[in-house]
């Protein structure tokens, strides 16, 4: 595959996916992995190629704990959706190098504390299982 006109820092490519480092890193190592199959959402990729993308994540996870690029753990973070926070409409994997007081993080709901009663939990746990 001629890249040369492409603007894009390669980190890894294979006949099913890339990894790309982020142009907008949270912290240095911050990488892409784009399936080369186009979909917009994750449930839109066929299983070969879903699997081969989280593959190489976890690859690029354990070579940036190797580099020696800062990293004391990793989040993998998928935006699933407009609401989810997706702006790229071609569904991508963030290998996220994280460590303490980096700034970056989640922000839970208030309720998020507290757990739910169980006969909820089932009720909304046969709902997906009727949809698989």
């Amino acid at each position: 595959m001629d890249r040369a006109n492409e603007p894009a820092s390669y980190v890894f490519e294979d006949v099913d996916a890339i990894a790309i480092l982020d142009v907008q890193p949270v912290n240095e190592g911050h990488t892409l992995v784009l399936p080369r199959q186009h979909a917009k959402l994750a449930g839109e990729l066929d299983d070969r190629v879903a699997v081969a993308m989280w593959n190489l994540g976890r690859r690029v996870a354990a070579a940036i704990r190797a580099s020696g690029l800062r990293s004391e753990g990793v989040n993998f973070l998928v935006a699933d959706g407009e609401a989810a926070g997706q702006d790229v409409f071609h569904v991508h994997l963030h290998v996220i190098p994280r460590f303490d007081g980096d700034g970056f993080g989640f922000t839970f709901p208030p309720e998020y504390r507290d757990p739910k009663p169980r006969p909820a939990l089932d009720e909304t746990a046969a709902r997906i299982r009727a949809a698989l």
